[in-house]
């Protein structure tokens, strides 16, 4: 590597970015194929199974790239991913593609290079999302858009309407792509003549095709779907901490490419007041995707807006970023020397590469659950894209054991567990009382329109159902709320089991009904008792309090329908003795709004700890309510310290 500032300073040669793309592929490869599907992946297999020319949340390309992939062997999380690693690993290459007119042969390496160092967009492929062919159709789009205006061409303004067509069928964020075209054309003086260029209306006409799948669904579907995007999603009102997208954008893109993107961008901004075409243009791009969601990000839904939505206003920064990175060093070795120059410079590529490894790994832990949980602890890791091969091994040998004549419709909490199961073979009659998650992520309407909602089991009646309850999802009264719905759907159900995954971070519990009944001819009772989960608290100790002698452990607890048997003390994992429970709570009955507790209100239970029988230091206290069906239930795990 020469000091010149002419040749690559700090930027890896051919050799370098080789390695650096086989390690990141070959880790996207792996990943792909030991972690489960994530909920937005498989809610897209779902899709898969259930052609359509569009769904409630995208129109049809995801679904259709996970179909052809998943078909190749059903059940394999690689092939569900494979079209989209393949898609999201050429991205370097598609940027070389871009680059190369417009640059030098080098330069465009390094900018394929450089697009690895983005974590973000070295991390796509690793996942079946829609992100992965929104951006491969976007880098195509401007690569044909540049070469079009460029040599004024009929083929590459066809290839331009094409890609522009297939990106409009992929996601709604996809339409600030031909955004980004016309302010370009209206905006930037010299481009205003392809107004009046027959290639360019030529090309919009077939772009135009890409918006009937957007619009059949619209307009069959009383707009629930632009609803949910431009209406339902976001709060539309002002929120301070939306001034937090700059500097969460700056963390997800590490802080020193983003402050190189940001004068990356005003560079091409100066270029194109001098009538830079090719500034102009790839400003325009890049500007369009990035100041949208940054001026929108006071009113919007920040969780959506803050992370991976601005990503392809990047991309096209990356073309002209390797001559940037030079000014830089130029810049740095005049005040500091060519040595320190080279280093900072050389970091910079270094820490976003390094940002794209810890993202991939990050996502990977999810597969090394238990040996990561002795030195993490519990409840650190996320387990969305795990446990769900052990959850179908176990649900199918129940399946085998409580159902030995006939298969049951199966039932769940949520869509994405629902989707899980077909995804596993175990069923492709699924149900979901999802009334939360399903609205919140706008596919309640396509879960409806499939009749795999509560609406659906009118399908079912008089068949036996297993109700999926995945818990450690849900608190204790949006489980009761969900059971006390499903026991207006059934002839009579019973807790039949649990599966307790990492710990307890993924537990699961299992219902069997004997029949789904017409809910029209019972709408508001039920004469069996739901198995509601007990509700109870304890009102002392409170968490990380410190006791000593005796102390008077006390609290409530109650189980609607069904009533509480004993309420015993668990320390440390362990049974040490039986509470009385017997104390008068119309406290609780008044602010629980409890109904149905055949003890009710004699709620209240107490139990004398004598600590001398522990050793001082911690100790997790918890209390174990067992049911006057005989099941039992954990609650109010916390830690003490015993000073005596």
């Amino acid at each position: 590597m020469r000091d010149d500032g002419q040749q690559a300073i700090g930027v890896p040669t051919l050799k370098l970015v080789s390695i650096g793309f086989a390690l990141v592929l070959g880790l996207k490869v792996y990943l792909s194929s030991v972690l489960d599907l994530y909920s937005d992946e498989v809610f897209y297999w779902l899709a898969s199974a259930n052609p359509a020319i569009a769904y409630s949340d995208l129109p049809f390309m995801t679904a259709l790239l996970v179909g052809i992939g998943s078909n190749l062997d059903p059940g394999n999380t690689l092939t569900v991913r494979l079209l989209f690693l393949l898609l999201g690993s050429s991205i370097p290459f598609l940027i070389y593609w871009l680059a190369l007119p417009l640059t030098t042969r080098q330069q465009a390496v390094e900018s394929a290079a450089l697009s690895l160092c983005l974590p973000l967009g070295g991390f796509l492929g690793l996942l079946a999302i829609p992100d992965v062919p929104l951006l491969f159709l976007g880098i195509l789009s401007i690569g044909f858009f540049e070469r079009a205006v460029r040599t004024n061409k009929l083929p590459y303004w066809l290839a331009t309407g094409i890609f522009v067509a297939l990106g409009l069928s992929t996601h709604y964020r996809f339409f600030l792509y031909p955004l980004a075209a016309v302010l370009f054309l209206t905006l930037y003086k010299p481009a205003r003549v392809y107004w009046f260029n027959s290639g360019f209306w030529v090309s919009a006409a077939i772009a135009s095709i890409g918006l009937i799948p957007i619009v059949w669904f619209n307009l069959n579907n009383e707009l629930s779907s632009a609803s949910f995007y431009f209406v339902n999603r976001h709060p539309w009102e002002f929120q301070l901490t939306g001034f937090l997208h700059l500097f969460k954008q700056a963390g997800v893109v590490t802080p020193p490419l983003y402050v190189i993107f940001a004068i990356t961008l005003w560079k091409l901004y100066k270029r194109a007041k001098h009538q830079d075409q090719v500034a102009a243009m790839l400003f325009s791009f890049s500007a369009t995707n990035i100041f949208v969601y940054l001026l929108l990000a006071p009113w919007t839904d920040a969780t959506s807006t803050s992370i991976h939505w601005p990503l392809s206003g990047y991309f096209p920064l990356l073309i002209f970023l390797p001559s940037i990175l030079r000014e830089c060093y130029q810049w740095s070795s005049n005040r500091w020397g060519h040595l320190i120059a080279r280093r900072l410079i050389f970091s910079i590529p270094v820490l976003g590469f390094t940002g794209t490894i810890i993202a991939l790994v990050g996502v990977g832990t999810q597969a090394y659950q238990l040996p990561l949980q002795t030195l993490l602890g519990t409840n650190v890791l996320s387990n969305k894209m795990a446990g769900w091969k052990p959850f179908a091994i176990h649900t199918t040998a129940l399946i085998r054991q409580r159902f030995p004549r006939e298969q049951p419709v199966i039932i769940t909490d949520n869509y994405y567990t629902a989707a899980q199961i077909e995804f596993a073979g175990l069923s492709n009659e699924t149900y979901t009382l999802d009334r939360d998650k399903a609205v919140r992520d706008g596919r309640i309407t396509q879960i409806q329109l499939w009749q795999k909602d509560e609406s659906g089991l009118s399908t079912a009646l008089n068949r036996p159902a297993l109700y999926i309850n995945e818990d450690s999802t849900l608190t204790v009264p949006d489980k009761h709320d969900l059971l006390g719905v499903m026991c207006q759907h059934v002839n009579s159900i019973e807790f039949i089991d649990e599966l307790n995954l990492f710990n307890g971070d993924k537990r699961f519990s299992y219902y069997l009904a004997d029949r789904i009944i017409d809910r029209a001819s019972q709408p508001n009772s039920h004469s069996f008792p739901c198995p509601y989960p007990p509700r109870a608290w304890i009102d002392y100790p409170e968490p990380d309090a410190e006791l000593s002698n005796t102390e008077n452990i006390r609290g409530w607890a109650y189980n609607e329908d069904i009533g509480v048997q004993a309420v015993y003390l668990v320390v440390d994992d362990q049974r040490i003795g039986r509470t009385q429970y017997s104390i008068r709570r119309e406290d609780v009955v008044d602010t629980m709004n409890v109904q149905q507790d055949p003890n009710a209100p004699i709620l209240g239970y107490s139990y004398s700890l004598d600590t001398s029988r522990l050793s001082n230091g911690l100790h997790r206290l918890a209390i174990e309510i067992e049911n006057l069906q005989g099941t039992s239930y954990r609650y109010g795990d916390r830690v003490i310290q015993v000073s005596n």
